[in-house]
Parts: structure tokens; C-alpha cells; sequence
């Protein structure tokens, strides 16, 4: 990348150099088509290089288009002999492998789209960061949601919706909120968002990172580029937020301080009374009751008062903030209300795929009054602390797929009912055999789904298929 920047944009340079773009996901082809076709290849765009990596149908076809405007794809190719300006990585290819490792040393910057959006976008448009590992795409919506309410230009973007630089690139939004991944925020450099939301931070995706802490600061980095005039919403009740809250106040960002509890600060967002309230500089501003709010649990308190407090940052009145509390409606896999069966109620959880998740869910619902269905791909992380709260929420739970035989383990010497199923459908028609009037059934695996299916979602679909039929039947 050199040269003198454009005008009126965050950090984007006339002349992007030579560019090589790691990886044909969705992400890489977004900032491959924007190089193609936004900035030209041949004038701001000096030459264009793709590794591709593996050869799918969709990349082949991609990589005719890329090819027929003058770009060098490339599959296979995992070593470099050119030399690059920038690069532009794909967030499925780890910093630690060694195809990043030889596109970062043939490069004089490796970025991800993320970052490459942020500086092709105009500079007084406003950008949100929503990370974590839990709750990114809840808070991503709601704070969306507020927005809209508040007839903002606004656009949810990232791991939900368009690719970033998609976003950038159609102009039609002033403020961006972006759900970003650790793996995009691995690979950032310069981006500054107004404000960013770091939700939680437990051991995930480990595979990619490698060690815990690398995992830790990639989260933490969305902060690293703030200064007193961002936000930087945390919520101090988790522990790992806590472990990196002093290197976040270092950056001299002012620090909302989100908790159930009123933590005392000038910049919080809390419960009073079991009130929504926002104070911000000092100044209070109550807002709904959570029991007004359609997302249960507190974890969903937290998720709501954290897109409450980015929402106010980008400008959302009071009454747009409590019109869209009030509206927001839970999203697909995500404690979601899916039928009932003779007062049994069902409930799709699928996209708790980590303990920390599944554990949320449990906080949601009464004790004694809840059959909680666990397993599938098994991420082999510690199940003590779900035993200890399944015992204190669920009449029983049923353990199924491939990490069955170990959660009925972990299980073993609980007073707790735990029955073992080999298959989720399996797992389903247990419980509904052991639930009674008002209770509810939760799928809330704690494991990933590619044991039986291709995703959460597809895992998700599948259980809301079964649970309608089983209801329809019962109706007979």
C-alpha cells in the first residue's frame, strides 16, 4: 500500500499496490470483487493475486470471474515468490498456519476485510464492534434493532448479514455494526471503532489460536486503537473481561462498565430495581424493565444493556432505545420458543456449541422445572461447573451423540437424572417421555453438531422439524 490517502475516507490509500488476497470464503471474495470492481484493477489496484486454497465448485467459478478482469488465482499455492503491498486475510486461515506465515513474510501488511472496510469507509461514518464468545449476533441484532427504531442509516454487518467491505462498498449506511470474530480482529491494525462491545471471553477456537491468552488478545484488540473519544463497552462480571480491563482503560477510551449490579462508575449500564438504566457521563437514563424484554435469562440482560449502551454511542434516543427493547424478538437457535406438546414447552438452543453458553441457558429457567438435552461434538472442555448448575436447574438431562458417553460421565454420582440416547431425535423423545406440565425442554448441546449435521443451525432446523411433528401427532 503506498501513497497519499483519499480524502473523506478513514485510511484508505490511492494506490493500493500489489495485493494478494489469502482464502475464497466469503470474505475473500467480497474484498476481491471490491478491488475488481470498486477500485480497479490496473489504476488503484496495481496487480491482484488469490490464493485460493482448496478447489469447491463456488471457488472455481468465482476465480473464472476474477480472472476474466485481469486477477491471478491460484489454488494450491501455500508459498510466494512475488512481493505484495498489502494482504488481505481470510478469518478461517489461522495466523499460526503456515500459509499465513509465508503470505505475512512476502507482504509488507497483512490485514483482514474487516479492517480493510473500516478504512475504505468514509470517515465520519460510525462503526460498533460487537465481540466475545457468547452472544455476539444477539447484541449484533438488538443494537441494530435500536437503531432502526431510532430511523438511523444503519447496517449490521461481518460474521451476520453483508461481508463489511460489501457494506462499504453500496454506500447506503452511515453506521455500521459490525459482529466481529477473534479471527478478523487477529488481523486488524488500525481500526478504530467508535465504540466496541466486549461481551465475555472463555476458551474457544483454540484450534486456531493456539493458547488461551492468544485467544484473550485477540478479543481484547478491538480496543487497542481507541482513544478518549470511543467507548468501550465491557461487562465486568465476567472473568475474563476482567483479565483484560487494565490494558483496555490504558487506551485512554472512556470504559462503560456493564454489570447486573450498579458498578458506581460515571459510564455504566445496569439493573436498578430491575430496571434497564444507562448512565452515561453521569447523567441516568432508565429505560424497560427486563422482564419487558422477549430474551430471558441474564445473560440477555447483559447482551440487552450492552446494545443499549453501543445504540446511545451512535446517537438512539431514549424512546427509540425502549421501543426497540420492547419489539426485539429472540433469533433463530438462540433460546428460541419452538411449540409445545401437552404443557411441555420446547426450545431451540442450538447455537450453544461451548459450555459457557449452555450454562447461560441454565441460568434462564426455574429450578427443577427443565430437561436439558447435551452432546454432539465433543470439544473435550472441563463439564464441572455444568454439572453443578444442571443439578441446580433441570429435572433431568439427557446426554446424546458423540460426546454422550463423556457428559454421562461427568454426570455420574449427580443425584441428578441422566440418560443416555444415542442420536438427537433419540434424545428428544426421552425427554419428552420424563418432562411434565410446565416444564420446558431445552436442546442447549454445549458441543458443536458436525458429529450428526453440517451446522448449528442445521442441527437447530432439524430439532424444530421433530418438535413440530411430535406436536402435530399429539394433536391426532
Amino acid at each position: 500500500m503506498t501513497g497519499e490517502m483519499i480524502e473523506g475516507r478513514k485510511r484508505a490509500a490511492k494506490s493500493l499496490g500489489d495485493v494478494l488476497i489469502l482464502g475464497l470464503g466469503k470474505s475473500g471474495r467480497a474484498a476481491a470483487r471490491y478491488c475488481l470492481e470498486s477500485r480497479h484493477l490496473g489504476e488503484d489496484v496495481k496487480s491482484l493475486t488469490i490464493a485460493a486454497g482448496e478447489q469447491t465448485q463456488g471457488a472455481l467459478e468465482f476465480a473464472q470471474y476474477c480472472e476474466s478482469r485481469g486477477a491471478k488465482v491460484y489454488f494450491d499455492l501455500y508459498t510466494f515468490e512475488g512481493h505484495y503491498d498489502l494482504c488481505i486475510a481470510s478469518p478461517g486461515i489461522s495466523q499460526f498456519s503456515r500459509f499465513y506465515e509465508n503470505a505475512a513474510a512476502a507482504s509488507d501488511e497483512v490485514i483482514s476485510e474487516v479492517e480493510f472496510a473500516w478504512r475504505e469507509s468514509a470517515q465520519d461514518s460510525c462503526w460498533l464492534a460487537i465481540t466475545g464468545t457468547n452472544g455476539k449476533t444477539t447484541t449484533t441484532s438488538l443494537t441494530t434493532h435500536i437503531l432502526e427504531a431510532a430511523s438511523a442509516r444503519v447496517e449490521a454487518v461481518g460474521n451476520i448479514g453483508n461481508t463489511c467491505i460489501e457494506a462499504v462498498a453500496q454506500g447506503k449506511s452511515d453506521v455500521y455494526v459490525a459482529e466481529t470474530s477473534s479471527f478478523q480482529l487477529a488481523s486488524c491494525v488500525h481500526f478504530a471503532p467508535r465504540a466496541a462491545v466486549l461481551l465475555n471471553i472463555t476458551p474457544d477456537h483454540l484450534y486456531w489460536h493456539m493458547t488461551y491468552e492468544n485467544y484473550a488478545q485477540a478479543k481484547a484488540s478491538v480496543f487497542a486503537n481507541m482513544d478518549a473519544s470511543c467507548l468501550a463497552i465491557v461487562n465486568v462480571d465476567d472473568a475474563g473481561v476482567q483479565e483484560v480491563l487494565p490494558q483496555i482503560r490504558e487506551t485512554g477510551a472512556r470504559v462503560c462498565e456493564v454489570s447486573l449490579e450498579d458498578s458506581g462508575a460515571a459510564w455504566a449500564a445496569f439493573c436498578k430495581n430491575g430496571i434497564l438504566t444507562v448512565r452515561r457521563g453521569g447523567e441516568e437514563f432508565s429505560l424497560v424493565h427486563r422482564d419487558g424484554l422477549a430474551i430471558k435469562g441474564d445473560h440477555n440482560v447483559i447482551n440487552a444493556l450492552c446494545a443499549v449502551a453501543a445504540a446511545m454511542e451512535a446517537g438512539a434516543g431514549v424512546d427509540a432505545v425502549r421501543e426497540g427493547l420492547r419489539s426485539f424478538r429472540p433469533l433463530e437457535h438462540r433460546l428460541e420458543p419452538c411449540g409445545q406438546i401437552d404443557g411441555v414447552t420446547f426450545v431451540n438452543d442450538s447455537k450453544a456449541t461451548n459450555v459457557d453458553a449452555t450454562l447461560k441457558a441454565l441460568s434462564a429457567y426455574p429450578h427443577g422445572r427443565a430437561v436439558f438435552l447435551l452432546g454432539g461434538h465433543d470439544k473435550g472442555t472441563d463439564l464441572g461447573e455444568l454439572v453443578e448448575a444442571a443439578q441446580d436447574t433441570c429435572r433431568a438431562v439427557v446426554c446424546f451423540g458423540a460426546a454422550g458417553e463423556r457428559f454421562m460421565k461427568a454426570f455420574e454420582g449427580s443425584a441428578l437424572e441422566h440418560i443416555q440416547a444415542a442420536h438427537m431425535e433419540d434424545a428428544l423423545d426421552a425427554a419428552i417421555a420424563i418432562a411434565q406440565p410446565g416444564d420446558t425442554v431445552v436442546l442447549s448441546p454445549a458441543c458443536s453438531s458436525f458429529d450428526e449435521f453440517d451446522s448449528f443451525e442445521h442441527r437447530g432446523r432439524v430439532f424444530k422439524h421433530l418438535v413440530a411433528f411430535r406436536a402435530q401427532r399429539a394433536q391426532r
